[in-house]
Formats: structure tokens, sequence, C-alpha cells
């Protein structure tokens, strides 16, 4: 069975919204090294914003590494209504409830799927217990405000996670493993 794991990026107060390129000082070879680690998913699984995000990105910059990696991996968009633009190689996971699509997803392999971004899609894997790695780059900045990961729409908690491994790169950023764990 294929293991779901999320990727984000993360200030110090918690944002993982983008908005404002807060994340982008960062990004250094080390930081790359560090994102490309591990084995290559066999397939993405976005929301319909950091998708839509993805869609305009391709428009600014077409030539942007993440781009590579959705045009050459099955992509699955989880949302109740078709993304705007919604390219041919994505797969709109449709339905008021898509939890037997993520499962079914989850049975087609033995790799990895990873979540890019969608804050809100990760809270909603984690409160139904289908996340098996929370993967976090905790970047040394306060940006203050913004979208948080985990906050009151994280849904019934608690939700105990264990530290799989951490590490701290040159830059400050730590990178973070967790897994969840049973109560």
């Amino acid at each position: 069975m294929r293991r779901i794991v999320a990727g984000l990026f993360m200030s110090v107060d918690g944002v993982v919204d983008g908005t404002g390129g807060w994340q982008y000082p960062y990004f250094d070879e080390e930081l790359g090294a560090a994102m490309a680690a591990g084995p290559r998913p066999d397939a993405l699984l976005l929301g319909r914003r950091t998708y839509e995000g993805y869609v305009a990105l391709r428009a600014e910059n077409p030539d942007a590494a993440v781009l590579g990696l959705i045009d050459a991996t099955d992509t699955y968009v989880v949302s109740s209504k078709m993304p705007a633009e919604a390219q041919q190689d994505s797969i709109t996971v449709l339905g008021a409830d898509p939890v037997d699509d993520v499962e079914r997803i989850r049975r087609a392999g033995d790799g990895e799927v990873l979540v890019l971004g969608s804050p809100t899609l990760v809270r909603w894997l984690l409160g139904l217990g289908l996340l098996d790695q929370l993967r976090l780059f905790v970047l040394p900045v306060v940006v203050g405000t913004g979208l948080r990961l985990l906050d009151a729409a994280a849904g019934e908690g608690p939700h105990p996670l264990a530290l799989a491994s951490s590490r701290a790169l040159r830059s400050g950023v730590l990178e973070l493993r967790y897994t969840p764990t049973e109560h």
C-alpha cells in the first residue's frame, strides 16, 4: 500500500501560506537536495487552491522545477468542484466525501503519494487518519499573519505525532518528519 506523505514549508510561527514569498530566500542547494531526498513519489495529491497555484505558476514561470514533477507524476486534485483550468494530466477526486477515492489511490501501489502544500487537505487527511508522514521544513522566519497548518480546523484532536527524524540545515531551516501515533 502506498504511504501518504505531506510536505510543507512552515514559518516558526506556524504559517504555511506562501503568500508574499517569505520562503524564497531560504531556497538553496542544500534545501533542494533535502527536498529531493527519498523515493520519487508515485502520485501527487493536491488541494484545489494549491493546484490552481501551480496552474498560475505555469503561466508565470513555465520552467519552474516543480512543474516537471507535476507533469511527470499522476496528479490527483481533491476538490468538490473542478479546479479552474484543469490540466489533462490531473484527475479531480469529486464527491461530498472523497475518502474512498483517496483510499483507492493508496491501494494502487507500494510507493509514496506526496501531498505538496495543500494545508486544508493535510488537516483533513490527518483528521481521518490517512496521513502516514508529515514532513515540515521549518524556516527561520516569523511571518506574523497567514494560514497556519494546525488550527481549530484540524478537527477533533488531539492528533499525537512521533518525531521520526530531524535535521538542521546550514541556513537554519529545520527538516522535521513526524508520523501519527495511536492515542
